[in-house]
C-alpha cells in the first residue's frame, strides 16, 4: 500500500476539470462511438463498450445518449466517423505533454492543437517523443465512507489492483488497464461507490519548474483541455505545494 496520491498529481497536471457537464458528456459519447466502431454495439461482446458504458452511466449520462452514441458507431446513424489518435509534444522548459485525440477530422484539428503549442512556447512533436516516459493505469478513487480498508484491499486485489492507497479522507486504488473493467464491475457489484474513475496515463518520471513557468504549463494544459477534440490532457510536470496553492 503506498503512502502518495497519483489521483492528486493527475488532477492537477490536467489543470482543468471538466466545469460542463454537457463538455464531458460529449468526450463519453466520442469514446463510446469509437469503441462500437471498433467492437461493434452489444457490451457483452465488447468490453471496451461496456467500459464506455460504465463511464458514462458514473456521471448520469442520459440512457438516450448512450445509445445515440452507440448507433453512431455501428454506422445505424450518421455521426460515427471518429478516429482516435495519440498527439505527443513539449511545452515550456520542455515539459512532456499527451493528448488522446477523437476526431471526425485530423487534418483540422492537427492544425488547431499545434496552434496552441505554439502560442504557449512550446511545439507538437513526432510519435513517441515523449509518450515512452508514460504508463497507462486505471485509477479508482473512493471516499473513507464507503467501505473500510479491509473490505476495499479484499476486493480490489481479488480483481486485478496493483496499489491501494490510504489518505486522509479518502482510498486510491490503481489498476493495469485490462483490469479495469472487472475492477469497476467488482466495486459495483460489492456497492463500493466511486468518487471517479479513468484510465490515465501516468509520467514514470516528473519535472519540477518555477512558479512562472508552472503558470504558463498550466494555462497551456488549460488550453489543450478545452479543445472539443482532446479527450484527456497528461503531462509529467510535478507542481509543488507553493504552486497548486497559487492555482487554488
Amino acid at each position: 500500500m503506498a503512502g502518495h496520491s497519483q489521483y492528486s498529481n493527475i488532477k492537477h497536471r490536467k489543470a482543468a476539470v471538466d466545469s460542463k457537464r454537457s463538455k464531458l458528456w460529449g468526450r463519453l459519447a466520442k469514446a463510446i462511438i469509437i469503441a462500437a466502431k471498433l467492437g461493434g454495439g452489444d457490451p457483452d461482446g465488447n468490453p471496451r463498450l461496456r467500459t464506455a458504458i460504465i463511464d458514462a452511466k458514473g456521471v448520469s449520462m442520459p440512457k438516450d445518449n448512450i445509445e445515440r452514441a452507440i448507433k453512431k458507431g455501428t454506422g445505424e446513424l450518421e455521426g460515427g466517423d471518429v478516429e482516435e489518435m495519440l498527439y505527443e509534444g513539449y511545452g515550456p522548459a520542455g515539459v512532456a505533454i499527451l493528448c488522446d485525440i477523437a476526431t471526425d477530422n485530423r487534418n483540422r484539428t492537427a492544425g488547431e492543437v499545434r496552434k496552441i503549442f505554439d502560442k504557449a512556447g512550446g511545439q507538437l512533436g513526432k510519435t513517441n517523443c515523449v509518450a515512452y516516459l508514460f504508463d497507462r493505469k486505471g485509477i479508482f478513487v473512493i471516499a473513507h465512507a464507503t467501505t473500510t480498508l479491509d473490505n476495499l484491499m479484499e476486493v480490489a486485489l481479488e480483481n486485478g489492483a496493483e496499489d491501494v492507497t490510504e489518505l486522509e479522507d479518502r482510498y486510491e486504488v490503481s489498476c493495469a488497464p485490462e483490469s479495469y473493467l472487472g475492477l469497476a464491475e467488482a466495486f459495483e457489484a460489492a456497492e463500493i461507490s466511486c468518487e471517479h474513475k479513468e484510465i490515465v496515463r501516468i509520467p514514470s518520471t516528473t519535472v519540477e519548474v518555477d512558479s512562472e513557468t508552472a503558470k504558463s504549463v498550466t494555462k497551456l494544459l488549460a488550453d489543450l483541455d478545452d479543445h472539443d477534440d482532446v479527450q484527456s490532457v497528461s503531462s509529467n510536470v510535478q507542481f509543488t505545494s507553493e504552486q497548486l496553492a497559487e492555482m487554488n
